[in-house]
């Protein structure tokens, strides 16, 4: 497993990280979360994400209650959440980042999940009806008071980072270090070509989710639904249509041949792929079975055969 700075900061983490969307609270119990986690670990694995709003706040707890099992040192982990959906109904309690709602959302998670602080904290979404300056103040009054060590966005387009970091800069407060988006081989705009001028002028860093696309990238939906799938749980029908979507599913079949030349799983050659953008710091992993998990961290081994012409093979299929 390869260690990245998190962008400029000294942070480092693994390249290869466990989220817990959709699966902690919905597909995994505690027990489970636990025997993932400590296989992730056993792998190398130091980063684990999590967000208020995961399963309504039941996914922290699950991870809260798997760190006490595993009994690891505090040092070698490194946690996050996120916040902006919110978990409590009221106009200052959902899809906000007032500073009334942050500070009481922190401390929230922090209970959730039995810890002193929280490695790394997002701001979910952005928030076009709170100030920026309220926001980016409230986010470095968080860190300097050690309830978090680094904050940054998801799924923030670059003109709304561009302008949290300029005030932080102006104003000498904790600047935002990292940006978690979606990146996979069906989507990489933002990342490969908004976000390009924030790399450079900013050193960002990014905690990259979906590697996947949500399960299409593995192959499992080539034929239609499967029952147990991501797509078959109640609250994901709109995953449905993207998942079935025949022209990207004749794409998965022409990726098979690429993963099967390098003797890899189709999932582990698109989790591959996403570690060798220079930019991505870690790719955040899901998993419903301490089997997926095993599977997906073999994809850091796999990232090693991936050579340019490999990379060429995958861009000419997907007509990037």
């Amino acid at each position: 497993m390869k260690y990245n700075r998190l962008g400029r900061s000294g942070l480092k983490v693994s390249e290869l990280s466990l989220g817990s969307w959709v699966t902690f609270g919905t597909q995994v119990d505690a027990a489970s979360a636990a025997e993932s986690m400590a296989a992730a670990y056993e792998a190398g694995v130091n980063f684990f994400d999590n967000a208020e709003a995961y399963a309504g706040g039941e996914s922290e707890r699950i991870m809260g209650e798997a760190f006490r099992r595993l009994e690891w040192d505090r040092d070698s982990f490194v946690v996050s959440s996120k916040f902006f959906w919110g978990i409590k109904p009221g106009v200052n309690s959902e899809n906000t980042l007032n500073r009334k709602y942050l500070l009481s959302a922190v401390d929230a998670s922090l209970d959730r999940i039995g810890l002193d602080y929280l490695d790394l904290i997002f701001c979910h979404r952005s928030d076009p009806e709170t100030p920026l300056e309220e926001t980016v103040f409230t986010m470095h009054e968080i860190v300097a008071s050690h309830k978090a060590l680094y904050w940054g966005t998801s799924e923030w387009n670059a003109e709304e980072i561009r302008a949290a970091y300029e005030i932080a800069e102006r104003h000498h407060l904790h600047k935002p270090v990292m940006e978690q988006p979606q990146y996979n081989m069906f989507w990489r705009g933002r990342v490969e070509n908004e976000y390009k001028r924030l790399y450079e002028d900013y050193g960002l860093g990014l905690t990259t989710w979906s590697p996947l696309a949500s399960g299409l990238l593995s192959g499992k939906y080539v034929d239609g639904i499967p029952e147990g799938s991501r797509a078959s749980l109640q609250g994901y029908e709109w995953l449905r249509a993207s998942l079935t979507d025949p022209e990207k599913n004749k794409k998965v079949k022409e990726l098979q041949k690429v993963a099967e030349a390098i003797d890899a799983t189709l999932s582990q050659l698109a989790i591959a792929w996403c570690t060798k953008n220079p930019n991505v710091s870690t790719v955040i992993t899901g998993a419903s079975s301490l089997q997926q998990v095993q599977e997906n961290m073999k994809a850091a081994e796999i990232a090693t055969r991936l050579d340019a012409t490999h990379m060429e093979q995958i861009d000419q299929i997907l007509g990037s």
